[in-house]
């Protein structure tokens, strides 16, 4: 029996080839998998936005893949991207609306956009502690740290409080272990126990491969501390949510992509990596590569509510001013829509991530 189409009002019988050429392009066409939302559409102007990191490190492997290998372009996206050391200075220009997208650990953010400063959290594409302690060689197990210093950024940012964390679950006090102020960046903490200044510090991929190579110790990991702790994660401002909440959207689906990039292109990935450290050790990119594409990756890429309500209660009782609720911190429905359209499903190629 022959099928039929109906043209103008009636009905026609198909011939055999416009009936072949049907199925195939329905086969071509999954049931389900509708076409990218957010794309550019053709023609259109691509919008500049400057895009900031709150550091130079492994953890932001996607927003540097995302910018090496075009995948903001497909999304009339054009980054010009800019490096602020801390997360204090990265939100104060977030806020201001010198930057418009701040990428970022959210754990480092969420006590200041708790006490009113102007920012939210709209995806977190790594959830999860890839921190590790190291030590210096005669330690060898927390227990050793008694007597020792840990070396931190400054009281009261995110090192420092991870340490407390991870005293507190060894059952060490402050008084046995010291927690020394060194300021600067990982590399610089870690130049500090070269030195036998400080004995211990905490440190992300690919500074833990560095650290086997020169003797030290790594004794924990502290991602088995359970902790809700959200790491990596995409901010805006108000400004752009008001007024090019479509941008947002974008911006969202294009990190969103980029985390499904990352994991099927891993030597692309460990390059742009290496082009932001300035490194070729393949172990410490293989390092880094594996800690944020396969430990802590968050392919939803949606912002745990629950661990944001614990962050904003966890700095209330380290005398932090808060003013908003976790609530008002973060805004879901990018990350959230991105299901809802179909999206997911067509990047990972007809399943849900």
């Amino acid at each position: 029996m022959k099928r039929r189409i109906k043209v103008h009002g009636g009905l026609r019988p198909l011939g055999l080839g416009m009936a072949l050429l049907l199925t195939v392009v329905g086969l071509a066409q999954p049931h389900g998998v509708m076409a990218n939302p957010y794309l550019a559409k053709p023609g259109e102007a691509p919008v500049t936005l400057r895009v900031a990191t709150c550091a130079v490190s492994g953890g932001f492997t996607h927003l540097y893949a995302a910018m090496d290998y075009g995948l903001f372009d497909k999304y009339g996206i054009k980054v010009n991207y800019i490096f602020i050391r801390g997360s204090s200075i990265s939100l104060a220009a977030l806020s201001s609306d010198e930057i418009q997208f701040l990428y970022c650990a959210a754990d480092a953010t969420i006590p200041g956009m708790a006490t009113g400063i102007d920012g939210k959290l709209v995806a977190a594409p790594l959830v999860g502690l890839p921190y590790v302690l190291l030590a210096r060689k005669d330690i060898k197990r927390p227990e050793d740290l008694k007597g020792k210093s840990i070396g931190v950024t400054r009281p009261g940012d995110l090192s420092f409080r991870l340490v407390r964390t991870l005293l507190k679950k060894f059952n060490l006090t402050e008084e046995e272990v010291k927690i020394r102020s060194i300021g600067g960046s990982q590399s610089e903490r870690y130049n500090a126990m070269l030195q036998d200044i400080i004995q211990a510090i905490i440190v992300t991929p690919p500074l833990d491969v560095r650290g086997k190579r020169d003797g030290f110790n790594q004794i924990f990991s502290l991602n088995d501390l359970n902790l809700p702790f959200i790491y990596s994660s995409i901010h805006t401002n108000s400004k752009t949510l008001k007024e090019r909440p479509w941008l947002a959207q974008r911006f969202v689906a294009a990190m969103a992509e980029s985390v499904y990039f990352v994991e099927k292109n891993p030597d692309k990935a460990k390059a742009s990596v290496g082009k932001a450290l300035k490194l070729k050790d393949q172990e410490a990119l293989q390092s880094a590569y594996d800690a944020y594409a396969k430990l802590i990756i968050n392919r939803r890429v949606t912002v745990p509510a629950s661990a944001v309500a614990e962050a904003v209660e966890l700095a209330r009782k380290t005398d932090t001013n808060v003013r908003r609720k976790a609530a008002e911190i973060l805004d879901n429905s990018f990350a959230e829509d991105l299901e809802k359209s179909g999206f997911l499903k067509e990047i990972w190629g007809g399943k849900g991530p």
